[in-house]
């Protein structure tokens, strides 16, 4: 992990050294504990607050240095003012956006009581999550120290202070769990290929054995007597072996009902094959798996925090490079459902990967739904840029769910159509179908092709190429890799698939 926050929780106590936050509201007030412990300096926050244009806004601050009748080395003022259109505050965004205010700080006392209205467990619990999304740093590789030659930051102590303490670490111990599978995530995308590639990443799986998941990697030779020849196929060229990782978390009462399964395409270097990328941001293709990569931090989650429902998760993890044993457009491939594919394109390949990951869920492990996620296509991102994740389905009420955990979570989802209307863009003239479509409707005709290997069940494909790796920094993400899809899937999970009993 590469978190940088360490956090308790506390009752509210006279604020000592470190940086004291506290909370305002648009007229300047603070709760009235806070305002206690403040002393002589609450009376004078609006004085200081007109001083520096600072009007109580949300996402706005203001930084005192060695405020007088305090014993502190610093006051930092946050504006929570409530929207005009009423709706609530996003405390995960806050947390984010204290913790940047922040800076090289070692600790931090932060006096969580709302100026008006209520914060309670739920509320301080969130907001530490996104206190510990924003501290995370990837920095293993770096030998300097600064640009000054200054020592790195260290991990920041942060003591969130309120009533019910001990309800708020309840709370926060899910949170806590899905924080360190989005961190997870982002590591495994924001590692180089050299030291990622398909059996490393396997062994990164393994590992979470330790917290009771059972996780089985499949090997060539298994994959192949499994007659999974396009998975195969992409790798054909790179001197690396693929593999097959599949994780079981069995949390359910009914320890063999049918699990959810979650399946990611784990491409750990996309040169493009002999259908070659340009050499411009290649290198951004260390982050071909973050659908992989969110799976893996998903189980990881749903472990850490006992989710009582039955999921798997299944990564096909392979690198595809160009050499003289690469496969080649015109080539004509048979797939582990039996369905032939024209390669047309060896840069649409992650499908390929799918393909066989896919059918192989099905066949082997029997699920009640099914959610993909692949960077798959850079249409999507011309049709919906980074905001959003684009959503196929062939079930209205799994897409539903969706959207709504992504409203709640800020990873939101925009569904896109299927048609048997674009079958005829992948229709080919010698196999059952080609791997690609024209330019136009790319993200479709993707999906397209892989819900040719779904069966009947529920399924959503995410395609993530826009969201998982290089999205626009937020104040809960200032990493290349996002992790995203962990909130949102075990937001997902925990509202409708979950026992409630």
């Amino acid at each position: 992990m590469e978190t940088e926050a360490k956090i308790e929780f506390a009752p509210l106590s006279a604020p000592h050294g470190g940086v004291f936050v506290v909370f305002v509201d648009g007229d300047l007030k603070v709760a009235p504990a806070v305002a206690e412990r403040l002393g002589p300096l609450a009376r004078r926050l609006a004085s200081i607050a007109k001083k520096s244009q600072f009007r109580g806004k949300k996402q706005t601050a203001v930084d005192v240095v060695a405020p007088a009748d305090l014993d502190v080395d610093r006051l930092l003022i946050v504006g929570v003012e409530r929207e005009k259109n009423g709706e609530p505050l996003d405390v995960v965004t806050l947390g984010g956006f204290v913790c940047g205010k922040l800076g090289a700080a070692k600790r931090a006392q932060i006096a969580f009581l709302a100026p008006s209205g209520e914060w309670g467990a739920a509320e301080a619990a969130d907001f530490a999550l996104g206190f510990r999304l924003r501290a995370y740093r990837f920095e293993r590789y770096k030998t300097k120290k600064t640009e000054n030659d200054e020592p790195k930051p260290g991990a920041i102590e942060a003591t969130i202070c309120l009533e019910g303490v001990e309800a708020a670490r309840a709370e926060y111990a899910s949170r806590e769990a899905v924080a360190e599978g989005v961190e997870l995530a982002r590591t495994l995308v924001n590692e180089p290929p050299n030291v990622l590639g398909p059996v490393e990443f396997a062994e990164r799986a393994q590992e979470l054995k330790r917290l009771g998941l059972e996780v089985e990697t499949l090997d060539k030779k298994e994959m192949a007597k499994l007659k999974m020849g396009a998975l195969l196929a992409v790798a054909q060229g790179s001197a690396r072996e693929s593999r097959l990782v599949v994780m079981r978390w069995r949390g359910a009462r009914a320890k063999k009902g049918a699990p959810f399964a979650i399946v990611g395409k784990g491409v750990c270097f996309d040169s493009g094959g002999i259908s070659i990328k340009p050499a411009a941001s290649m290198e951004d293709m260390k982050g071909d798996m973050g659908g992989a990569a969110c799976v893996v931090g998903l189980m990881h989650a749903l472990a850490r925090r006992k989710a009582k429902l039955n999921a798997v998760g299944l990564i096909g993890l392979v690198e595809n490079m160009p050499d003289g044993g690469s496969y080649r457009p015109g080539d004509i491939l048979t797939s582990a459902s039996g369905q032939t594919i024209e390669v047309v394109n060896t840069d649409a390949e992650g499908r390929l990967v799918l393909a066989d990951v896919l059918w192989y869920a099905q066949e082997k492990i029997k699920p009640s739904a099914i959610v993909d996620l692949a960077t798959l296509t850079g249409a999507i991102v011309v049709a919906l840029g980074q905001e959003h994740a684009g959503l196929f389905s062939n079930n209205d009420e799994l897409a539903e769910r969706l959207i709504a955990a992504g409203r709640k979570t800020g990873e939101a989802v925009w569904r896109m159509p299927l048609s048997t209307a674009y079958d005829k863009q992948i229709d080919s003239k010698f196999a059952d179908m080609k791997n690609a479509g024209a330019r136009n409707g790319g993200a479709i005709t993707a999906a397209q092709f892989l819900k040719r290997f779904i069966k009947d069940g529920p399924w959503a494909h995410l395609d993530v190429a826009g969201t998982a790796m290089g999205s626009p920094s937020s104040e809960i993400n200032q990493s290349w890799g996002s992790g995203w899809g962990v909130r949102l899937l075990d937001r997902l999970l925990a509202e409708h698939y979950e026992d409630k009993r």
